[in-house]
């Protein structure tokens, strides 16, 4: 079986933000208004914000076989069922034989259209992803509550899957 180069990318953009959703179930209302100078806003602000966009790249990557979500008022029980939906979907989209070259249309409600290679639209999810779940690391510092470990490495070691060898004596 021949797995995709982006299998990978995409499992860890979805496993770290579903563990970062997962720190957040347990914060209250207060904490989740927490804004961190410098970032896009609130926690949940940002976190509707990641899932939210997350869709729409799906949506536009598909050619809308991913259906939207409307994140504006959702909770992080509910975000966190959106992002595990998007795990599935970001692995059979990449488990396919994708052209980077390919423009992909993604029309916005307003009318407008941008246009961009499909290697531009995955490259820019898996970035938008990293920025704003460091966002919300940021926010969590600030509040006191020590933010999930969820970098590539992280994820690698939590599925079995890096191995050290420690210095010779």
């Amino acid at each position: 079986m021949t797995t995709s180069l982006l299998a990978d990318a995409f499992s860890h953009h979805t496993w770290a933000t579903l563990r970062l959703l997962d720190t957040c179930r347990v914060l209250d209302a207060d904490q989740l208004a927490t804004i961190a100078p410098g970032t896009f806003g609130s926690i949940i602000d940002t976190l509707r914000h990641l899932v939210g966009a997350d869709a729409s790249y799906l949506v536009a990557l598909t050619g809308g076989a991913v259906g939207t979500a409307d994140t504006d008022t959702m909770d992080v029980a509910e975000l966190h069922t959106v992002m595990e939906a998007h795990g599935d979907a970001w692995s059979a989209l990449v488990a396919q034989d994708l052209d980077p070259t390919i423009i992909v249309t993604r029309y916005r409600d307003d009318g407008s259209a941008g246009h961009a290679p499909l290697g531009i639209r995955i490259a820019q999810a898996l970035h938008h992803g990293t920025d704003h779940r460091s966002q919300v690391c940021t926010a969590l510092t600030v509040i006191g509550v020590e933010p999930p470990f969820i970098d590539v490495w992280d994820f690698a070691d939590s599925e079995g899957r890096l191995s050290e060898t420690p210095p010779a004596p």
